[in-house]
Protein backbone atom coordinates (compact mmCIF):
# COMPACT_ATOMS: atom_id res chain seq x y z
CA UNK A 1 0.00 0.00 0.00
CA UNK A 2 1.19 3.05 -0.96
CA UNK A 3 2.14 5.49 2.36
CA UNK A 4 -0.37 8.13 2.57
CA UNK A 5 1.04 11.81 3.09
CA UNK A 6 -2.07 13.80 3.49
CA UNK A 7 -2.23 13.71 6.78
CA UNK A 8 0.50 15.07 9.39
CA UNK A 9 1.52 13.96 12.77
CA UNK A 10 -0.62 15.99 15.06
CA UNK A 11 -3.55 14.97 13.26
CA UNK A 12 -2.90 11.04 13.62
CA UNK A 13 -3.04 11.50 17.34
CA UNK A 14 -5.99 12.84 16.81
CA UNK A 15 -7.34 9.94 14.75
CA UNK A 16 -5.75 7.69 18.08
CA UNK A 17 -8.27 9.61 20.22
CA UNK A 18 -11.14 9.68 17.93
CA UNK A 19 -10.70 5.78 17.25
CA UNK A 20 -10.57 4.98 21.42
CA UNK A 21 -13.15 6.84 22.11
CA UNK A 22 -15.34 5.30 19.40
CA UNK A 23 -14.31 1.88 21.02
CA UNK A 24 -15.03 2.53 24.03
CA UNK A 25 -18.32 4.27 23.28
CA UNK A 26 -19.70 3.00 20.66
CA UNK A 27 -18.60 -0.32 19.11
CA UNK A 28 -19.76 -2.28 22.51
CA UNK A 29 -23.60 -0.56 21.88
CA UNK A 30 -23.70 -0.45 18.15
CA UNK A 31 -25.59 -3.48 17.48
CA UNK A 32 -28.46 -2.71 20.06
CA UNK A 33 -28.63 0.73 18.15
CA UNK A 34 -28.91 -0.88 15.13
CA UNK A 35 -32.20 -2.90 16.68
CA UNK A 36 -33.49 0.96 18.27
CA UNK A 37 -32.93 2.40 14.37
CA UNK A 38 -30.59 5.42 16.20
CA UNK A 39 -27.37 5.91 18.11
CA UNK A 40 -27.83 6.73 22.07
CA UNK A 41 -28.15 10.58 22.51
CA UNK A 42 -25.61 10.50 24.84
CA UNK A 43 -23.11 9.79 22.68
CA UNK A 44 -23.15 13.08 20.65
CA UNK A 45 -22.65 15.18 23.96
CA UNK A 46 -20.00 12.93 24.66
CA UNK A 47 -18.19 13.28 21.01
CA UNK A 48 -19.00 17.30 21.86
CA UNK A 49 -17.30 17.08 25.23
CA UNK A 50 -14.07 15.34 22.91
CA UNK A 51 -13.89 18.13 20.25
CA UNK A 52 -15.31 15.76 17.59
CA UNK A 53 -18.21 17.88 16.04
CA UNK A 54 -18.15 20.16 13.81
CA UNK A 55 -13.77 20.83 13.67
CA UNK A 56 -13.74 23.22 11.48
CA UNK A 57 -16.02 25.58 12.93
CA UNK A 58 -13.53 29.07 13.26
CA UNK A 59 -12.56 29.32 16.85
CA UNK A 60 -14.07 32.92 17.10
CA UNK A 61 -17.61 31.10 17.13
CA UNK A 62 -16.74 28.20 19.58
CA UNK A 63 -15.12 25.97 17.40
CA UNK A 64 -11.23 24.48 16.76
CA UNK A 65 -10.97 26.55 13.73
CA UNK A 66 -9.14 23.66 12.06
CA UNK A 67 -9.50 21.67 8.45
CA UNK A 68 -11.19 19.22 6.89
CA UNK A 69 -9.09 16.75 7.58
CA UNK A 70 -9.68 16.70 11.50
CA UNK A 71 -13.64 15.67 9.61
CA UNK A 72 -12.14 13.28 6.92
CA UNK A 73 -10.61 11.33 10.45
CA UNK A 74 -13.70 10.94 12.05
CA UNK A 75 -15.51 9.66 8.75
CA UNK A 76 -13.28 7.19 8.29
CA UNK A 77 -12.24 5.74 12.24
CA UNK A 78 -16.62 5.59 12.23
CA UNK A 79 -16.33 2.95 9.07
CA UNK A 80 -13.47 1.88 9.74
CA UNK A 81 -15.03 0.29 12.88
CA UNK A 82 -18.22 -0.54 11.35
CA UNK A 83 -20.31 2.59 12.65
CA UNK A 84 -21.61 3.77 9.30
CA UNK A 85 -25.14 4.71 10.80
CA UNK A 86 -23.32 7.74 13.43
CA UNK A 87 -24.62 10.93 11.86
CA UNK A 88 -21.65 13.01 12.89
CA UNK A 89 -21.02 13.47 9.43
CA UNK A 90 -24.31 14.83 8.00
CA UNK A 91 -23.99 17.35 11.02
CA UNK A 92 -20.51 18.52 10.74
CA UNK A 93 -19.53 18.05 7.12
CA UNK A 94 -22.82 19.08 5.56
CA UNK A 95 -25.76 20.31 7.73
CA UNK A 96 -23.22 23.05 9.97
CA UNK A 97 -21.18 24.78 6.88
CA UNK A 98 -24.16 26.18 5.38
CA UNK A 99 -24.98 27.82 8.90
CA UNK A 100 -21.89 29.22 9.16
CA UNK A 101 -21.16 30.30 5.93
CA UNK A 102 -24.27 31.77 5.15
CA UNK A 103 -26.06 32.57 8.40
CA UNK A 104 -26.50 35.74 10.49
CA UNK A 105 -24.13 36.43 13.35
CA UNK A 106 -27.40 36.31 15.32
CA UNK A 107 -28.36 32.54 14.12
CA UNK A 108 -24.26 31.65 14.58
CA UNK A 109 -24.13 32.80 18.32
CA UNK A 110 -27.99 31.02 18.82
CA UNK A 111 -26.78 28.16 17.64
CA UNK A 112 -23.55 27.19 16.45
CA UNK A 113 -21.66 26.85 20.11
CA UNK A 114 -24.61 24.14 21.09
CA UNK A 115 -24.08 22.55 17.27
CA UNK A 116 -20.46 21.72 18.82
CA UNK A 117 -21.44 20.56 22.09
CA UNK A 118 -23.77 18.40 21.13
CA UNK A 119 -26.50 19.75 22.30
CA UNK A 120 -28.31 20.53 19.13
CA UNK A 121 -28.69 17.63 16.44
CA UNK A 122 -29.21 18.77 12.78
CA UNK A 123 -30.34 17.40 9.45
CA UNK A 124 -30.72 18.91 6.58
CA UNK A 125 -34.09 18.55 4.29
CA UNK A 126 -33.73 18.46 0.41
CA UNK A 127 -35.12 15.03 -0.48
CA UNK A 128 -39.16 14.87 -1.39
CA UNK A 129 -41.16 12.58 -2.89
CA UNK A 130 -40.87 12.38 -6.27
CA UNK A 131 -37.70 14.65 -6.73
CA UNK A 132 -34.98 12.62 -5.47
CA UNK A 133 -31.93 14.47 -7.27
CA UNK A 134 -33.75 16.67 -8.82
CA UNK A 135 -33.25 19.74 -6.53
CA UNK A 136 -35.16 22.37 -8.84
CA UNK A 137 -38.07 20.45 -8.89
CA UNK A 138 -38.88 20.63 -5.18
CA UNK A 139 -42.34 21.41 -4.05
CA UNK A 140 -41.82 22.76 -0.36
CA UNK A 141 -42.70 26.33 -0.26
CA UNK A 142 -42.20 28.94 2.22
CA UNK A 143 -44.42 32.34 1.64
CA UNK A 144 -43.26 35.59 3.47
CA UNK A 145 -46.12 36.94 5.74
CA UNK A 146 -44.68 39.94 7.72
CA UNK A 147 -41.95 38.98 9.54
CA UNK A 148 -42.41 35.23 9.02
CA UNK A 149 -41.79 32.59 6.80
CA UNK A 150 -45.10 30.28 6.50
CA UNK A 151 -43.63 26.60 5.12
CA UNK A 152 -45.49 23.93 3.54
CA UNK A 153 -44.66 20.75 2.30
CA UNK A 154 -42.98 17.43 3.39
CA UNK A 155 -39.32 15.80 2.57
CA UNK A 156 -38.23 12.32 2.55
CA UNK A 157 -34.90 10.34 3.22
CA UNK A 158 -33.90 12.90 6.39
CA UNK A 159 -30.64 11.78 8.35
CA UNK A 160 -30.70 12.63 11.89
CA UNK A 161 -34.63 13.56 11.00
CA UNK A 162 -35.51 11.44 14.30
CA UNK A 163 -33.28 13.18 16.26
CA UNK A 164 -32.48 16.48 14.39
CA UNK A 165 -33.41 20.09 17.13
CA UNK A 166 -32.62 22.20 14.13
CA UNK A 167 -33.06 21.47 10.68
CA UNK A 168 -32.29 23.39 7.26
CA UNK A 169 -34.79 23.21 5.40
CA UNK A 170 -34.84 23.70 1.35
CA UNK A 171 -37.87 25.45 -0.01
CA UNK A 172 -39.29 27.33 -2.58
CA UNK A 173 -39.72 31.46 -1.85
CA UNK A 174 -40.79 31.96 -5.22
CA UNK A 175 -42.73 29.16 -6.93
CA UNK A 176 -42.23 30.88 -10.55
CA UNK A 177 -38.15 31.61 -10.60
CA UNK A 178 -37.27 27.76 -11.08
CA UNK A 179 -33.41 27.39 -9.31
CA UNK A 180 -33.60 31.06 -8.34
CA UNK A 181 -36.44 30.87 -6.57
CA UNK A 182 -34.89 28.21 -3.66
CA UNK A 183 -34.08 29.47 0.07
CA UNK A 184 -32.77 27.93 2.97
CA UNK A 185 -34.61 28.70 6.22
CA UNK A 186 -34.16 27.30 10.08
CA UNK A 187 -36.71 25.07 12.22
CA UNK A 188 -37.12 24.06 15.16
CA UNK A 189 -37.84 20.99 16.41
CA UNK A 190 -41.37 21.63 18.61
CA UNK A 191 -42.62 24.43 16.32
CA UNK A 192 -46.17 24.46 15.75
CA UNK A 193 -47.29 22.42 12.28
CA UNK A 194 -43.61 20.33 12.08
CA UNK A 195 -43.95 16.59 12.57
CA UNK A 196 -41.73 14.40 12.45
CA UNK A 197 -43.09 10.36 10.75
CA UNK A 198 -42.00 7.06 11.85
CA UNK A 199 -38.34 6.28 11.61
CA UNK A 200 -37.80 4.72 8.31
CA UNK A 201 -36.48 1.24 8.03
CA UNK A 202 -33.58 0.75 5.72
CA UNK A 203 -31.55 -2.38 4.42
CA UNK A 204 -28.50 -0.36 5.48
CA UNK A 205 -27.31 2.20 8.12
CA UNK A 206 -29.35 0.88 10.57
CA UNK A 207 -28.58 2.95 13.30
CA UNK A 208 -28.97 5.92 11.74
CA UNK A 209 -32.23 7.53 12.00
CA UNK A 210 -34.10 8.27 8.73
CA UNK A 211 -37.49 10.16 8.35
CA UNK A 212 -40.10 11.81 6.63
CA UNK A 213 -40.44 15.45 7.81
CA UNK A 214 -43.98 17.16 7.78
CA UNK A 215 -44.63 20.65 7.49
CA UNK A 216 -48.02 22.60 7.41
CA UNK A 217 -47.88 26.16 7.92
CA UNK A 218 -45.03 25.82 10.67
CA UNK A 219 -43.94 29.93 11.16
CA UNK A 220 -40.74 30.93 11.75
CA UNK A 221 -38.83 33.92 12.05
CA UNK A 222 -37.81 36.32 8.94
CA UNK A 223 -34.58 35.78 10.39
CA UNK A 224 -34.27 32.38 10.29
CA UNK A 225 -33.33 32.68 6.41
CA UNK A 226 -29.66 31.62 6.09
CA UNK A 227 -27.88 34.23 3.23
CA UNK A 228 -30.15 36.22 0.70
CA UNK A 229 -33.88 35.11 -0.52
CA UNK A 230 -33.55 32.77 -3.58
CA UNK A 231 -29.73 32.09 -3.30
CA UNK A 232 -29.99 28.77 -1.54
CA UNK A 233 -29.43 26.65 -5.14
CA UNK A 234 -26.42 28.37 -5.12
CA UNK A 235 -25.34 27.68 -1.75
CA UNK A 236 -26.58 23.98 -2.17
CA UNK A 237 -23.83 23.92 -5.27
CA UNK A 238 -21.11 25.40 -3.79
CA UNK A 239 -21.34 23.03 -0.81
CA UNK A 240 -21.87 19.87 -2.56
CA UNK A 241 -18.34 19.10 -3.58
CA UNK A 242 -17.53 18.89 -0.08
CA UNK A 243 -20.72 16.13 0.66
CA UNK A 244 -19.44 14.51 -2.33
CA UNK A 245 -16.00 14.39 -0.89
CA UNK A 246 -16.87 13.35 2.59
CA UNK A 247 -19.11 10.76 0.98
CA UNK A 248 -16.15 9.30 -1.55
CA UNK A 249 -13.83 9.63 1.79
CA UNK A 250 -15.90 7.23 3.55
CA UNK A 251 -16.02 4.83 0.52
CA UNK A 252 -12.40 4.41 0.52
CA UNK A 253 -12.05 3.40 3.91
CA UNK A 254 -14.61 0.65 3.59
CA UNK A 255 -12.91 -1.19 0.62
CA UNK A 256 -9.60 -0.72 2.46
CA UNK A 257 -11.19 -2.20 5.94
CA UNK A 258 -13.09 -5.11 3.88
CA UNK A 259 -10.44 -5.77 1.90
CA UNK A 260 -8.18 -6.84 4.71
CA UNK A 261 -10.90 -8.40 6.65
CA UNK A 262 -11.25 -10.53 4.02
CA UNK A 263 -7.55 -11.23 3.21
CA UNK A 264 -7.71 -12.59 7.14
CA UNK A 265 -10.71 -14.76 6.49
CA UNK A 266 -9.61 -16.90 3.22
CA UNK A 267 -6.20 -17.84 5.21
CA UNK A 268 -8.39 -19.31 7.64
CA UNK A 269 -11.19 -20.37 5.19
CA UNK A 270 -10.52 -23.84 4.03
CA UNK A 271 -12.40 -26.09 1.29
CA UNK A 272 -11.17 -29.24 -0.38
CA UNK A 273 -8.37 -29.65 2.71
CA UNK A 274 -6.65 -25.90 1.94
CA UNK A 275 -7.07 -22.52 2.75
CA UNK A 276 -9.01 -20.65 -0.27
CA UNK A 277 -6.32 -18.11 0.05
CA UNK A 278 -4.13 -20.95 -1.86
CA UNK A 279 -6.40 -20.81 -5.00
CA UNK A 280 -5.64 -18.61 -7.87
CA UNK A 281 -9.26 -17.10 -8.50
CA UNK A 282 -9.21 -15.84 -4.47
CA UNK A 283 -5.49 -14.44 -5.20
CA UNK A 284 -6.22 -12.79 -8.17
CA UNK A 285 -9.60 -11.11 -7.34
CA UNK A 286 -8.04 -9.81 -4.60
CA UNK A 287 -4.84 -8.78 -6.40
CA UNK A 288 -7.07 -6.91 -8.42
CA UNK A 289 -9.55 -5.13 -5.85
CA UNK A 290 -6.15 -3.88 -4.32
CA UNK A 291 -5.03 -2.53 -7.26
CA UNK A 292 -7.97 -0.63 -7.58
CA UNK A 293 -8.41 0.57 -4.31
CA UNK A 294 -4.64 1.65 -4.04
CA UNK A 295 -5.38 4.23 -6.92
CA UNK A 296 -8.57 5.69 -6.15
CA UNK A 297 -7.28 6.20 -2.71
CA UNK A 298 -4.36 8.28 -4.08
CA UNK A 299 -6.89 10.07 -6.30
CA UNK A 300 -9.09 10.50 -3.33
CA UNK A 301 -6.70 12.14 -1.30
CA UNK A 302 -5.52 14.34 -3.78
CA UNK A 303 -9.14 15.68 -4.13
CA UNK A 304 -8.91 15.83 0.00
CA UNK A 305 -5.44 18.04 -0.19
CA UNK A 306 -6.97 20.40 -3.06
CA UNK A 307 -10.59 20.78 -0.56
CA UNK A 308 -7.82 21.93 2.32
CA UNK A 309 -6.63 24.22 0.18
CA UNK A 310 -10.26 25.58 -1.33
CA UNK A 311 -9.43 24.13 -5.23
CA UNK A 312 -11.31 20.95 -5.38
CA UNK A 313 -14.39 22.09 -7.83
CA UNK A 314 -17.88 20.65 -8.34
CA UNK A 315 -16.52 17.71 -11.91
CA UNK A 316 -13.74 16.78 -10.01
CA UNK A 317 -15.58 16.06 -6.49
CA UNK A 318 -18.45 14.22 -8.46
CA UNK A 319 -15.30 12.14 -10.08
CA UNK A 320 -14.23 11.09 -7.30
CA UNK A 321 -17.40 10.47 -5.74
CA UNK A 322 -18.89 8.00 -8.96
CA UNK A 323 -15.68 6.24 -9.16
CA UNK A 324 -14.88 5.68 -5.03
CA UNK A 325 -18.81 4.38 -4.89
CA UNK A 326 -18.95 2.18 -7.86
CA UNK A 327 -15.67 0.86 -6.55
CA UNK A 328 -17.10 0.16 -3.06
CA UNK A 329 -19.89 -1.54 -4.35
CA UNK A 330 -17.87 -3.61 -6.33
CA UNK A 331 -15.31 -4.58 -3.92
CA UNK A 332 -17.71 -5.95 -1.18
CA UNK A 333 -19.61 -7.89 -3.28
CA UNK A 334 -16.46 -9.93 -4.37
CA UNK A 335 -15.79 -10.22 -1.03
CA UNK A 336 -18.77 -11.21 0.42
CA UNK A 337 -18.73 -13.87 -2.27
CA UNK A 338 -15.29 -14.84 -0.91
CA UNK A 339 -16.83 -15.59 2.58
CA UNK A 340 -19.59 -18.01 1.04
CA UNK A 341 -22.41 -18.36 3.10
CA UNK A 342 -21.14 -16.68 6.21
CA UNK A 343 -20.81 -13.16 3.98
CA UNK A 344 -24.90 -13.01 4.16
CA UNK A 345 -24.81 -13.30 8.21
CA UNK A 346 -25.42 -10.20 9.44
CA UNK A 347 -22.96 -10.52 12.36
CA UNK A 348 -20.07 -10.39 10.11
CA UNK A 349 -18.89 -7.24 9.05
CA UNK A 350 -18.91 -7.79 4.93
CA UNK A 351 -22.59 -8.45 5.10
CA UNK A 352 -23.51 -5.08 7.41
CA UNK A 353 -21.04 -3.07 4.57
CA UNK A 354 -22.56 -4.65 1.75
CA UNK A 355 -26.02 -3.44 2.77
CA UNK A 356 -24.79 0.18 4.05
CA UNK A 357 -22.74 0.42 0.87
CA UNK A 358 -25.70 0.48 -1.59
CA UNK A 359 -26.94 4.34 -0.89
CA UNK A 360 -23.73 5.62 -1.76
CA UNK A 361 -24.32 5.71 -5.09
CA UNK A 362 -27.77 6.92 -4.55
CA UNK A 363 -27.01 9.78 -1.88
CA UNK A 364 -25.63 13.08 -2.47
CA UNK A 365 -26.36 13.18 -6.21
CA UNK A 366 -26.67 9.49 -8.05
CA UNK A 367 -23.95 7.76 -9.80
CA UNK A 368 -26.14 9.27 -12.97
CA UNK A 369 -26.06 12.69 -11.79
CA UNK A 370 -22.38 12.58 -11.27
CA UNK A 371 -21.42 10.98 -14.72
CA UNK A 372 -24.38 14.21 -16.12
CA UNK A 373 -22.29 16.74 -14.21
CA UNK A 374 -18.93 14.90 -16.07
CA UNK A 375 -20.08 14.79 -19.29
CA UNK A 376 -21.50 18.78 -19.69
CA UNK A 377 -17.63 19.41 -18.65
CA UNK A 378 -16.49 17.62 -21.50
CA UNK A 379 -19.20 18.89 -23.82
CA UNK A 380 -19.25 22.50 -23.18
Amino acid sequence: MIPRTVYNAEQEQFRDSVRKFLEAEAVPYHSQWEKDGQIDRKLWDKAGELGLLCPTVPEQHGGAGVDFRYNAIVSEECIKLGLSGIGFVLHSDIAVPYMVKNGSDELIEKYIPRCITGEIITAIAMTEPGTGSDLQGIKTTAVLDGDEYVINGSKTFITNGQQADLVIVVCKTDTAAGAKGISLLLVEAGTPGFEKGSNLEKIGMKAQDTSELFFQDVRVPKANLLGDEGAGFVYLMQELPQERLSIAIGAMVSCESILEQTVNYVKERNAFGKPIATFQNTQFTLAGLDAEITSARVFVDKCLELHVLGKLDTVTASKAKLLSTELQGRVIDQCLQLHGGYGYMWEYPVARAYADARVQRIYGGTSEIMKLIIARSLFA
